[in-house]
C-alpha cells in the first residue's frame, strides 16, 4: 500500500464513503479510513428523504441497498397537539419514494462501493491518534492498526468524516461557529410488529414536553425515537433502571391522545433501547490549511428533521467540486478561496434546516397559534406539499408562507 495519496479521508461510513467516491470520479488517489470493521451498526434515524434517494441512485448503490429488503414509504404524518398534518412528500429529482436504512447494512455498501473504485485504497480498523503538520498545516495522518502496529500516511488533504466527536476537527482547530444546546434527552427503540393505518409511513408527534418518530425501516422494524426534557431527571433515572417499560410509559404518557401508544405496546422490541442525554446542534469551520471536514463532523443538527444522511452525501459532493475547481497541486496555495467556495455552498443550502433542528431542541409548549397555523396547512393539500417539500428542498418557507395566506384570506372572505 502506498504512503502518500492526494487525499486522505478519516472516516468510512456515509459521509467518507461518499466523498472517496466522488472523489474517484474526478480522479484523485484516496485513502479510506475507518476505525470501525464493517458491517457495524451506529445509532442513527437511518433516513433519505427522496431528493437523497437520487444521490444514492446516481452513484449505482441503490439496487444493493433495496436488495437488503428494507422498505420504502413515500408518506409522512405530523402531528402537533392535535393538529395533523397527513400527506405524500412531492417527487424529487425525479424520485417518489423514501427510506429510512439501517445502518448496519448502510455503511459497508457504501464502505465497499467506495473502496472499489479505482484510485482509492481503503483500510478498516484503522485508528487516527494524530495529525501529521508543517506549522499549522495538516500534510498526514498517524494512527494504529488493531494489532497496535503505527503507521504514517502523507496527503494534500486531510478530511473529517469521523462524525459529531470528530478527532479531526479537534486536532485540526477547527472551530464551532454555532452551538445550540438541546434541552432532551433523547432515546431509540427498534421494534417489530408495529401496525400503521393504510400505506407504510414516517409518523411524528410533538407535545407540549415529547417529541416522538417512528420510520419503517430495515429487518422488518420500525425505529421509534422518544425525546423529552433533560428536567425530567425521574424518567432518565427510570430509563437506566427499566429502559423497555419507562420507553412505552413516557410514550404512553406523552402521546395519551392518540392511538400511537396502543399500537406500540403491540409491537415487540427487538433490541435494546440506546439513547443519549442531551447534544448540541453545532457548526463549525470547514476547512484549513490541508484539512476539511465533511458530514457531521462540520455540522451536526437534531435527529428529529431527519437531514443528517442527506447533509453527508450532499457535503462529499460539494467538497469534491470545490477541490476540482483548483489544480490539486495549488490546494495549499488556495484552501483560503475553497474554504470560502465549500463553506458557502453549505451555508446556503443547509441553514435553513439546521434552524428547523435547532427549534425541534427546544421542547417548549405547542402555543395555540403553532396549533392552529398546523391545522391550516393540513387542511390543504397544497400548503400540506410545500410543507413537506420543505424536507426534501423541493419548497421553501416562503412558499408555505403564501399557500397559508391564501388560504386564510379565503376564510375571511368566506
Amino acid at each position: 500500500m502506498k504512503t502518500h495519496y492526494d487525499v486522505i479521508v478519516v472516516g468510512g461510513r456515509v459521509a467518507g464513503s461518499a466523498l472517496a467516491y466522488e472523489l474517484s470520479k474526478s480522479g484523485y488517489d484516496v485513502l479510506l479510513l475507518d476505525r470501525a470493521t464493517f458491517p457495524s451498526d451506529t445509532l442513527s434515524t437511518h433516513n433519505f428523504f427522496n431528493n437523497s434517494i437520487a444521490m444514492l441512485r446516481e452513484m449505482g448503490v441503490l439496487d444493493k441497498l433495496l436488495a437488503t429488503g428494507t422498505p420504502v414509504y413515500r408518506r409522512a404524518k405530523l402531528q402537533t397537539g392535535r393538529a395533523v398534518i397527513d400527506g405524500e412528500f412531492p417527487e424529487a429529482n425525479g424520485e417518489t419514494f423514501c427510506m429510512s436504512i439501517r445502518r448496519k447494512h448502510l455503511d459497508g455498501i457504501l464502505f465497499e462501493h467506495a473502496a472499489a473504485q479505482p484510485g482509492v485504497d481503503a483500510l478498516q480498523g484503522f485508528r487516527v491518534t494524530e495529525l501529521l503538520k508543517e506549522g499549522d498545516a495538516v500534510r498526514g495522518v498517524v494512527g494504529t492498526y488493531r494489532d497496535g502496529r503505527v503507521e504514517r500516511f502523507k496527503a494534500r488533504l486531510v478530511v473529517g468524516a469521523d462524525g459529531r466527536r470528530s478527532a479531526v476537527r479537534e486536532l485540526s482547530g477547527s472551530r464551532c461557529e454555532i452551538r445550540v444546546p438541546t434541552d432532551y434527552a433523547s432515546y431509540v427503540g427498534y421494534f417489530s410488529g408495529f401496525r400503521q393505518a393504510g400505506e407504510r409511513h414516517v409518523e411524528m408527534y410533538k407535545t407540549d414536553d415529547t417529541i416522538v418518530i417512528a420510520f419503517p425501516t430495515s429487518d422488518a422494524q420500525y425505529v421509534v425515537g422518544l425525546m423529552f426534557p433533560l428536567a425530567r431527571t425521574a424518567w432518565i433515572e427510570q430509563m437506566k433502571e427499566a429502559p423497555e417499560e419507562s420507553f412505552r410509559a413516557a410514550v404512553d404518557a406523552g402521546l395519551a391522545h392518540t392511538d400511537f401508544p396502543a399500537r406500540l405496546r403491540a409491537a415487540l422490541l427487538a433490541e435494546p433501547i440506546r439513547g443519549l442525554l442531551g447534544y448540541d446542534n453545532d457548526w463549525h469551520t470547514g476547512m484549513g490549511d490541508g484539512w476539511a471536514l465533511v458530514g457531521d463532523a462540520l455540522v451536526f443538527k437534531d435527529p428529529a428533521v431527519g437531514q443528517g444522511l442527506h447533509d453527508a452525501l450532499y457535503g462529499a459532493r460539494t467538497l469534491a467540486a470545490t477541490l476540482s475547481s483548483v489544480e490539486k497541486e495549488s490546494w495549499h496555495r488556495s484552501w483560503g478561496e475553497l474554504a470560502k467556495r465549500y463553506e458557502g455552498a453549505m451555508k446556503s443550502k443547509l441553514t435553513g434546516l439546521f434552524y428547523l433542528g435547532c427549534k425541534f431542541s427546544q421542547l417548549s409548549p405547542v402555543t395555540p397559534e403553532e396549533e392552529a397555523a398546523n391545522a391550516l396547512i393540513g387542511s390543504s393539500p397544497e400548503a400540506t406539499r410545500f410543507f413537506l417539500g420543505i424536507y426534501n428542498y423541493t419548497s421553501g418557507a416562503g412558499d408555505i408562507e403564501k399557500a397559508v395566506g391564501r388560504l386564510m384570506a379565503e376564510r375571511s372572505i368566506s
